[in-house]
């Protein structure tokens, strides 16, 4: 059964992991619905939405959050749109797999500190794509 996932990545947060958010996401889609493909697009700038679209776009984000079976999210580069997004998911009740590249990355302790996520860090990207199996078989 196909699984719909909310990927989550940094947009404004800073860009320079999009081409890994790109492939993941396409990684993913071999098999299930990334309903936040938007997220790996390379032409997608930090600035990314104008002020009057940012009620469209948390409207468009907290549905396809309720909409989704899980949540998968790269957190190398620190979000503040991800980490509200983490915390909609457990309030509604949405699975939560975090990974983050830890000899690059110090998580935050309220992610690492919250029982209710999977936290998933990786040295090498080829580590993730079986833990992305194994979350989705």
């Amino acid at each position: 059964m196909k699984k719909k996932v909310y990927f989550a990545g940094s947009i404004r947060g800073g860009r320079q992991d999009a081409a890994l958010y790109q492939r993941i996401i396409q990684y993913i889609q071999r098999g299930h619905i990334v309903l936040t493909e938007h997220v790996g697009d390379l032409s997608k700038s930090k600035t990314e939405g104008l002020p009057d679209q940012e009620t469209a776009i948390y409207e468009q984000d907290s549905a396809w959050l309720r909409e989704s079976d899980v949540v998968i999210a790269e957190c190398s580069t620190p979000s503040l749109g991800v980490g509200y997004e983490l915390a909609y998911a457990e309030a509604h009740g949405i699975p939560v797999h975090i990974f983050y590249n830890r000899p690059r990355t110090n998580l935050s302790a309220m992610l690492s500190g919250d029982k209710y996520f999977n936290i998933h860090p990786y040295e090498e990207e080829s580590e993730i794509y079986p833990v992305i199996d194994s979350i989705l078989k």
